[in-house]
């Protein structure tokens, strides 16, 4: 029963109660009951449903968005006055001469219906008699790979479309490659467009086979193959008299009857926790999702990463206590016992613990407009935990076309690579092949907040399992205790030629002269030893601020003032230096001298060098600098002296200079 077909039935249930006669004074409420208990016994079937999640994607101008309209459209699950907004957005945007432009129905946005192409996912829900849908419309522009992997990180099944005239392109191998890397193993290949080649059988089967031979390389378990025309119908709902030669199922078919594996509903409980609920001090409760597994009251629990054991005491939901719950459940679980645990911890079955491991090989698919840099520090979102993390090596990278692994220091917009991760504090996981819900994360800027790349958990590594923090008898506040002085790190950063070096010397000795325990870490002085196996990259820049940041960290362990002179041109890198120190521990000193100023200055030449293109990823000239938003201290060599600036930080730090 459609949409319609239902109406139909109410319309009728109400025109044959106003036409019976009354048999009883006491007549029923409901003019027609038979009826009504049909329309209920529908709706009760269409919510028990088996529900299929899937995506249209490949290259641009393949007809996704006409495929899915189409569908809409010939499955009768538009409304008339959707047909009517159709029909005349057609006339006004079509590209088909006034005729109906099914893509119009997914293409929202005005910049899509202006250039005739797909930019943000677009999801559509519809139904059948066998099952229930979510389809996600995804963008075939390179430029819009990131939208494409987001519907793909929640689908069961792929609809790879491809044109019948162009064959396999290389979006169509990109599209295929990120589809397996996030868990999907069925593909139907929709071979579109069969009009524009007559129909060609030859043309489908080699497209086919291309195709079968790509899948087998990424590991695609399940293809289907058919031949359509999305702007025709051909092939969409019934099979088409113009393809004799294809007796296989129609698309709406093999949508009706591919299988959904789920695994979730056999594997052990998981529930991260989103929430916890403490409403009175009667009741505590850790509010989530169930992405695994069953739970019933008590089953034994633990808590990880603690590790800590109890058993559930009740199920709570805004209708009452449940004797249990599955996947996909919101609940509120309480405990037998009063053990800690917050949002990000995750309450598993203690017959099946989860992994906890902080290192970890990951597969990394990269959406930021800047280049990924090992040694950056990120914010890495899994779950519902958020916590810090940084890429410590590109072990390769992926050709989409060939898939051959190539070596690589950095990875560019939608590129994927084989990364090692190290995160800040260790985590429960589980592989991504085994639980989405655990296994997959997202990578943001600390900067601007940005989603910068998506990524897939691989295993952990356990090159670190077996290192441990030493107890040391003496801590930092005894070897600053007897240098009767706090630790601190002073950052200066800059352009070259700024005077970064001047005035932290000055520093320095004034510092001494008051009898202060201090060292300088330069920037030119640590190339020649600790950094002098890195250039100018932009990757090596990075890593070149990390190796100094961990020394200014161990030598403030040691009671020092340290003095760190070094440009450091990213913000994020000194976000990241900062992040190493307690608070209060660590300034950062902007050392703020104009770009003319420090080229009239260049007493190392080095900024003409620069401007002949004799030296690459230079700062200011072919490299950036960015500029800090919120230093400690600021100085504006344009003011003052070399001598009384050095004063002002001294002052800073709450010394006067003899």
């Amino acid at each position: 029963m459609t949409i319609r077909d239902s109406r139909d039935v109410i319309r009728d249930s109400k025109e044959q109660g106003a036409a019976a006669p009354s048999s009883s004074n006491h007549q029923s409420p409901i003019p027609n009951p038979e009826a009504a208990t049909a329309v209920a016994a529908y709706l009760q079937q269409h919510e028990t449903k088996g529900l299929l999640r899937f995506i249209t994607c490949g290259s641009v101008d393949d007809g996704k968005s006409t495929l899915i309209g189409r569908l809409l459209h010939d499955t009768k699950l538009l409304l008339d006055d959707q047909v009517s907004a159709l029909e005349a957005d057609s006339r006004r945007f079509g590209t088909q001469n006034g005729e109906i432009d099914f893509a119009l129905l997914v293409d929202g946005l005005a910049a899509e219906r202006e250039q005739g192409i797909t930019i943000d996912v677009a999801y559509r829900f519809f139904g059948t008699e066998r099952r229930k849908f979510i389809v996600a419309d995804c963008p075939g522009h390179e430029q819009y790979t990131r939208n494409m992997a987001t519907g793909a990180s929640t689908a069961d099944v792929a609809v790879v479309l491809v044109d019948a005239r162009k064959g396999l392109l290389t979006q169509t191998r990109r599209h295929s490659y990120i589809v397996k890397l996030l868990g999907i193993n069925r593909v139907v290949l929709a071979v579109n467009k069969m009009d524009l080649v007559d129909f060609d059988q030859a043309a489908f089967d080699a497209i086919c086979g291309q195709y079968r031979a790509l899948a087998a390389h990424l590991g695609i378990a399940h293809v289907d193959c058919l031949p359509l025309s999305a702007l025709l119908g051909d092939n969409m709902i019934a099979r088409s008299g113009r393809t004799p030669w294809y007796t296989g199922p129609t698309l709406l078919e093999l949508l009706e009857t591919v299988p959904i594996d789920r695994h979730d509903t056999e594997a052990a409980f998981r529930l991260p926790v989103q929430w916890v609920c403490r409403p009175n001090q009667d009741f505590r409760g850790f509010a989530g999702t169930v992405v695994s597994g069953a739970v019933a009251p008590g089953d034994a629990i633990l808590v990880q990463p603690s590790g800590r054991r109890s058993q559930i005491s009740r199920i709570v939901t805004a209708d009452g206590d449940l004797p249990s719950a599955g996947p996909g459940q919101a609940v509120t679980l309480t405990l037998a016992d009063e053990i800690d645990a917050s949002r990000g911890d995750v309450i598993a079955a203690a017959a099946s613990p989860l992994e906890v491991a902080d290192q970890f090989a990951a597969h990394v698919l990269w959406m930021g407009d800047e280049r990924l840099l090992p040694g950056r520090p990120y914010l890495l979102k899994i779950g519902t935990r958020t916590i810090g993390a940084s890429v410590t090596e590109i072990k390769h990278k992926v050709d989409v076309n060939t898939q051959e692994q190539l070596a690589a220091k950095h990875l560019e917009l939608n590129e994927v690579g084989l990364c090692n991760l190290h995160l800040d504090q260790p985590i429960p996981f589980e592989a991504y092949a085994d639980s989405r819900a655990l296994g997959g994360f997202i990578l943001i800027d600390r900067q601007s907040f940005a989603t910068v790349a998506a990524g897939t958990l691989e295993f952990a590594l356990r090159r670190a399992g077996n290192i441990h923090w030493q107890h040391l008898d003496v801590d930092k506040a005894e070897r600053a205790a007897i240098k009767h002085q706090p630790p601190r790190c002073l950052w200066f950063t800059g352009l070259s030629g700024a005077g970064k070096s001047t005035i932290a010397n000055l520093v320095e000795k004034k510092l001494l002269a008051l009898g202060k325990h201090t060292y300088l870490l330069d920037g030119d002085n640590v190339r020649h030893g600790l950094n002098k196996d890195l250039g100018f990259t932009d990757e090596d820049r990075v890593e070149n601020i990390r190796r100094v940041a961990e020394v200014a960290r161990l030598m403030t362990d040691a009671g020092l003032i340290v003095l760190v002179s070094f440009i450091s041109p990213f913000r994020a890198e000194r976000a990241m230096a900062r992040a190493l120190f307690d608070p209060g521990e660590f300034l950062e000193v902007y050392v703020d001298t104009s770009l003319a100023e420090a080229e009239r200055r260049d007493v190392k030449g080095l900024y003409a060098k620069a401007r002949r293109g004799e030296l690459a990823n230079f700062t200011g000239i072919d490299s950036p600098y960015e500029t800090p938003e919120s230093p400690e201290l600021h100085l504006h060599t344009g003011d003052a002296d070399a001598a009384t600036l050095a004063d002002r930080v001294l002052a800073t730090l709450g010394y006067q200079a003899l």
